[in-house]
């Protein structure tokens, strides 16, 4: 998706494109597409991405739903927790290959930028509690992750900018706002290029 210019028209080029990519997310989740990646059907219906990342400029950027849920320890967590802190909220589970090579680079990039205010959120999707428990240990991920059995989460997010792969990464603003997102497993380089500009204030 491009950089969009700050412009009425621009908004709703930014809603257009989200409700047809929102489509994208429905049939897998509801068809069980997502659900089928599991290590007894090998992947065979992985919906994945390739690693797109977009930038959204103030402006142009569409809220983010008030979402809460259950984190893998079993405490509640709100996103409206963090307003005022940009936030980076990847979806994932442990039956994703991709999931497994990104989980690195997210536990280096959530380290590095707490100092600057940043607050990391993951959204396990359709996974086994002690799967999910597992993975975050063998990849040493400190931030909190919500629990999304049945995709709730982030089919909450269909309105604006959806997460249209599993893997994917949504980094909200100060004010709540989706600045930018990475479809499929994310790079150091592309996480940390979104994150430089919106702690800036960009």
């Amino acid at each position: 998706m491009p950089l969009f210019p700050s412009s009425h028209a621009a908004r709703r080029a930014v809603g257009a494109a989200a409700m047809a990519v929102a489509g994208v997310l429905g049939v897998a989740a509801c068809g069980g597409q997502i659900a089928a990646n599991t290590p007894a059907s090998n992947g065979n219906n992985f919906v994945s991405g390739n690693g797109t990342s977009s930038y959204f400029k103030a402006g142009s950027r569409l809220a983010a739903p008030a979402v809460s849920g259950s984190t893998l320890s079993g405490a509640r967590l709100s996103l409206s927790s963090y307003r005022g802190k940009v936030v980076v909220i990847n979806f994932w589970g442990s039956w994703c290959a991709p999931c497994r090579s990104e989980a690195p680079t997210l536990a280096v990039l959530s380290e590095q930028y707490q100092s600057k205010g940043v607050r990391f959120v993951g959204v396990d999707i359709r996974d086994s509690p002690a799967s999910a428990r597992a993975f975050v240990q063998n990849f040493g991920i400190s931030y909190p992750s919500l629990n999304d059995p049945a995709d709730e989460i982030a089919l909450a997010f269909r309105h604006t900018v959806p997460p249209a792969a599993i893997p994917s990464t949504l980094v909200i603003d100060r004010n709540g706002q989706i600045a930018g997102r990475v479809i499929g497993q994310t790079s150091y380089s592309s996480l940390g290029n979104i994150l430089a500009k919106v702690t800036a204030g960009g």
